[in-house]
């Protein structure tokens, strides 16, 4: 008779059902006590007193953040991921001058898309037609009074968006998210400037007209006339089909442009659209932080304000519709896909020992089976 010889690994202390041929591996939060979710109800209701009771928004406000900082600190002693948080803080640093480039470059591509063209453009240039602007205009007429007002109102911003993922890294200190607290930093922060690159190279792609044409003459000093560049390559061309249709036939800016227009020195601006919403895409950033690293009701609260949020920008003409949607969309795909920053090494961790449980599944199985043969 032969014997069945189990081979010397070391098993994991799991227990399995003896009915079944296959071990399930069910990875479990703790339990949420719903403290952060409180917090950051309570930082967004006690903020919007600025526009009910200023007054009561002066007291309330400093004790909010003393409380929340007293009851941080008190748990900074007894926190157990020091090292964690030390071997992040490259990657988190790196992060943040990655981050400040990138708002450099954007800062310089929001001043060329608005001064290139000219005040005239502006002034002559309508709005593009907006069916989100319509579908809001048309709920305004059919939803009830106080819905609409609290559409309206300014209840979320870009600060409580940034302010709410601070309260979530902070989080760590009481066990709430995971560890390390830096390195959800440094994804947030990878992952926002990734998505200002691309939003910078897409809105100085096709310069699109701002939803509110009056901007540039009210905010910013533009010439009346367009850059050297403009005049050359898009004036002549403008509104001319016949010329539109000899540029692509002979592929050559070909129009006599004469005499150009003074020396350029604009009062550097920024009142186009751009596509997309930066708002949008750092309110999205937060939400999907938010339900990746704590979900629960809170994190349904948080999609709200930004579902909320990005309607305003809509309603306020900040933004065609367009730039809410791509902005939307495009924060779910970028945080998906830098996922590697933060939870990668629980990642390969877990299927590591889901294939150890499923090892140690099989081997209890076949020396139960050689004990009843």
């Amino acid at each position: 008779m032969l014997k069945f010889r189990t081979p010397n690994l070391q098993l994991l202390p799991v227990s399995f059902n003896p009915n079944k041929t296959h071990s399930s591996t069910m990875w479990r939060l703790p339990t949420r006590s719903g403290g952060l979710g409180i917090a950051a109800i309570s930082y967004v209701a006690v903020d919007y007193l600025r526009h009910l009771s200023p007054t009561w928004h002066r007291r309330l406000m400093p004790a909010l953040w003393s409380i929340l900082a007293v009851v941080a600190v008190s748990r900074v002693p007894f926190y157990k991921h020091w090292s964690s948080e030390f071997r992040s803080v490259k990657s988190f640093v790196a992060s943040m001058l990655f981050m400040l480039l990138t708002l450099l470059f954007e800062a310089a591509c929001v001043r060329f898309v608005t001064a290139v063209l000219g005040l005239d453009w502006h002034n002559a240039t309508s709005p593009l037609p907006d069916t989100g602007q319509w579908f809001l205009l048309a709920q305004n007429e059919k939803l009830p009074h106080a819905v609409v007002e609290i559409l309206r109102a300014r209840i979320i911003g870009l600060h409580h968006f940034l302010m709410l993922f601070m309260i979530l890294a902070f989080s760590v200190l009481f066990d709430s998210v995971k560890a390390p607290g830096l390195g959800l930093g440094a994804r947030y922060m990878f992952t926002m400037a990734i998505g200002r690159l691309l939003r910078s190279v897409t809105f100085v792609a096709t310069i699109v007209p701002s939803a509110r044409p009056w901007c540039a003459t009210v905010r910013f000093g533009v010439p009346s006339y367009p850059h050297h560049w403009a005049q050359k390559y898009y004036v002549p061309y403008a509104s001319d089909s016949n010329a539109i249709r000899q540029v692509i036939r002979q592929d050559i800016a070909f129009a006599d442009t004469g005499k150009l227009l003074g020396d350029y020195r604009p009062d550097w601006g920024g009142c186009n659209d751009l596509v997309y919403s930066g708002h949008v895409l750092v309110a999205v950033l937060t939400a999907m932080a938010w339900m990746e690293a704590y979900g629960g009701f809170s994190s349904a609260f948080i999609w709200l304000l930004v579902l909320h949020s990005a309607q305003r920008e809509i309603r306020e003409r900040n933004h065609y519709s367009v730039d809410c949607v791509v902005a939307i969309y495009v924060g779910i795909l970028l945080w998906k896909v830098t996922g590697f920053l933060w939870p990668a090494n629980d990642t390969s961790r877990g299927r590591r020992i889901n294939i150890l449980e499923k090892i140690q599944s099989r081997l209890t199985q076949a020396a139960k089976g050689r004990q009843h043969g």
